[in-house]
């Protein structure tokens, strides 16, 4: 889209999610709430896994990398939200917008990559148990972490460099709590065909593809567990898988929610936002851990070592 009226854009307008500045307090109490406890929890899971040798396994390594991508996936929005709401300004720079949607896009690839990995990790412990030490060796954990890595930090730097050969209107204002992509491509006067195919592409790549991965691990799953002869061996079998496909449907349901069900300006858009990028990096130290034998006792060794120390 061509226009006579483009101009380099030195910032950008984010609303948030209300103009209002009753409700603001409230925005911001309850979101620094979260914050903090995203923070502290993902903190803990990372401390207690590093600190008990017991926990050094593939399962668990995943697991502390998910962590830390959930911690800098929510630091690349709540913060400056929460700044803004703070100085009662709405306004991001134009490098802060570009650099916050690199970083979310990093983190937010991270997450859907690290979800595949486990779901891969949990396939070949239940359905391949006898082989699962060779299949799932340091090396090919460390290659499938790095790969993750890899296929994130260059598809979002692509992005944001196509991001900045874009010119910008008049209209400076997103309808967001953070810089999201398809809304400041909506905001250009220059062509974006090429970045919308690239966002196309890799919403496939990123949302589809790794979700059909995680979902022929979990019929190959089902499969194999329907052929243990006992309860209890199918209930330890189902056990080991909920607390990760719980997350997986709370992240790809809302994301999916987001980029295909709906406006992600709309009410309800923000509201599934919120659900994937911070109340699912929240909760998932809590899921993994209430209902996980090993966590817990790692974590009654760190405290109650931290007691003594006192």
């Amino acid at each position: 889209m061509e226009s006579g009226n483009q101009t380099r854009v030195s910032e950008f307008l984010l609303l948030g999610f209300s103009q209002d500045s009753e409700p603001q307090p409230i925005i911001f109490g309850l979101f620094l709430s979260m914050f903090v406890v995203t923070m502290l929890g993902n903190l803990l899971i990372i401390l207690v896994i590093s600190s008990d040798s017991h926990l050094h396994t593939p399962m668990y390594f995943f697991l502390s990398n998910l962590s830390f991508a959930d911690i800098c996936f929510t630091s690349t929005t709540i913060p400056k939200m929460l700044a803004n709401i703070q100085t009662q300004r709405k306004s991001i720079t134009y490098a802060g917008c570009i650099t916050q949607m690199y970083f979310f896009m990093v983190f937010g690839g991270m997450d859907t990559f690290l979800l595949t990995v486990m779901a891969y990790d949990r396939f070949v412990a239940i359905c391949h148990p006898l082989h699962y030490s060779v299949i799932m060796n340091p090396r090919l954990c460390g290659l499938l972490v790095l790969m993750s890595w890899f296929i994130s930090l260059t598809y979002s730097l692509i992005q944001s460099l196509l991001m900045l050969r874009l010119s910008f209107c008049t209209n400076w204002v997103i309808s967001h709590f953070y810089c999201e992509i398809a809304q400041a491509l909506m905001l250009a006067c220059s062509d974006t065909l090429v970045n919308y195919i690239l966002l196309h592409m890799v919403t496939g790549l990123l949302g589809i593809v790794p979700f059909s991965g995680i979902l022929f691990s979990y019929i190959r799953i089902v499969s194999s567990v329907l052929r243990i002869p006992s309860a209890d061996g199918k209930y330890k079998a189902f056990s080991t898988c909920a607390s990760h496909l719980f997350v997986v449907s709370l992240f790809y349901g809302t994301g999916f929610s987001v980029y295909i069900g709906s406006d992600a300006s709309s009410w309800r858009g923000m509201i599934a936002s919120v659900m994937y990028t911070v109340v699912t990096p929240m909760l998932n130290p809590f899921i993994y851990s209430l209902r996980n034998k090993d966590i817990k006792r790692a974590l009654q060794k760190v405290l109650g070592r931290t007691l003594s120390v006192q």
